[in-house]
C-alpha cells in the first residue's frame, strides 16, 4: 500500500479499506465544504482514510447542453479550501494534458478518467507531476490489461499508481462488476471499486445517465469481502438535484450506516 504517499490522509494505520468520497462535481464552495465536512464525521468516527473527491470540470456528457462546471480556476480553487478547512487530501479527474500540471497545484491524487486511461500522453503527465494517479478501468478493457496502464506510470518515473474498477459494459445500458478482476488488479496496483459509477446505466435514450443507487450496499459489500484495498462513493445531499451522476449517486444521509456495516464487514473478513 502507498496510503503514505498521499498528503494529510489520516487512520493510514487503522487497518481499514480507504475511502474517496464526494459529490460528482463541484458545484459550489458551500456544497463541497458541506459534504466533505460530514463525511470527514463519519469517516473519522469510523477510522477510515478519507480523501475528498470532486471533478472540477465535467468533459464527457452525453448532450452539449449537460452542465460542465462552474470554472476550471474556481472549482481547483474549492478543491484546495477543503483541503486546508478539514486538513484531507482531494482527488479530482484530469482529461487533457494540459489539465495535470493545474490540477496538481490545488489536489493531491490525479485521476484518469475510464474512457481515458489508454491516452498514453494523459497518463506520462499525470505520473510526472509526482502525484498519486488513480487509473479508473475503461469500461471496454479487461482487468488484465490495466497493468499497461500501470506499467506507462512506472516508465514516467513514478510508482504512485492505483487502479479504480468502475465496471464492464454489459450490453449498451448497462456495467457489470467482474469480482474476478479484483486479486488481478491488485497484483498490479493498490484496487479501488468504483461503488456508484459500477452502478450507472449508461446512453439513455433521453442522454441523461440512469443508475441503481438501491444496489449500492451489495455491490459495496461484495467489493470488501473481496478485499479491494479502497472504496470510491459519490455522494450528494441532494441527489435528484445533482448536477451530474445523480441518478446513481448515494444520499449523504445514508453513507453513515453504509460505512459501518462495510467497516464491520471488513473486520470480520481479515479475522478469517
Amino acid at each position: 500500500m502507498i496510503l503514505k504517499d498521499v498528503p494529510k490522509l489520516k487512520h493510514i494505520d487503522s487497518d481499514n479499506f480507504f475511502l474517496l468520497a464526494g459529490p460528482c462535481a463541484i458545484e459550489s464552495e458551500d456544497m463541497a465544504l458541506r459534504i466533505a465536512e460530514r463525511i470527514l464525521t463519519i469517516t473519522d468516527k469510523l477510522e477510515i482514510p478519507f480523501i475528498f473527491k470532486g471533478s472540477f470540470k465535467k468533459a464527457n456528457r452525453s448532450r452539449i447542453d449537460s452542465f460542465t462546471g462552474i470554472g476550471d480556476e474556481k472549482a481547483l480553487e474549492i478543491l484546495k479550501k477543503v483541503s486546508e478547512t478539514f486538513d484531507v487530501p482531494t482527488v479530482t479527474d484530469i482529461h487533457e494534458v494540459s489539465d495535470a500540471a493545474m490540477a496538481a497545484e490545488y489536489v493531491d491524487v490525479l485521476q484518469i478518467p475510464a474512457f481515458l486511461v489508454r491516452q498514453t500522453d494523459l497518463v506520462v503527465a499525470a505520473a510526472k507531476t509526482g502525484k498519486v494517479v488513480n487509473l479508473k478501468k475503461g469500461q471496454f478493457m479487461s482487468p488484465e490489461s490495466m497493468k499497461h496502464a500501470v506499467q506507462k506510470v512506472k516508465d514516467s518515473g513514478s510508482n504512485k499508481a492505483w487502479i479504480t474498477d468502475r465496471g464492464t459494459m454489459f450490453g449498451y445500458q448497462d456495467m457489470i462488476v467482474d469480482f474476478r478482476g479484483i486479486p488481478t488488479m491488485r497484483e498490479y496496483a493498490p484496487t479501488i471499486l468504483d461503488v456508484t459509477h459500477s452502478l450507472q446505466q449508461p446512453n439513455q435514450s433521453a442522454g441523461v445517465t440512469g443508475g441503481r443507487p438501491d444496489m449500492i450496499e451489495t455491490i459495496a459489500r461484495a467489493g470488501i469481502v473481496n478485499h479491494v484495498d479502497g472504496l470510491f462513493i459519490e455522494t450528494h445531499f441532494d441527489p435528484a438535484n445533482a448536477k451530474s451522476d445523480g441518478a446513481n449517486m448515494l444520499h449523504l444521509d445514508n453513507l453513515e450506516k453504509l460505512l459501518t456495516n462495510l467497516v464491520a464487514i471488513r473486520k470480520t473478513v481479515q479475522s478469517l
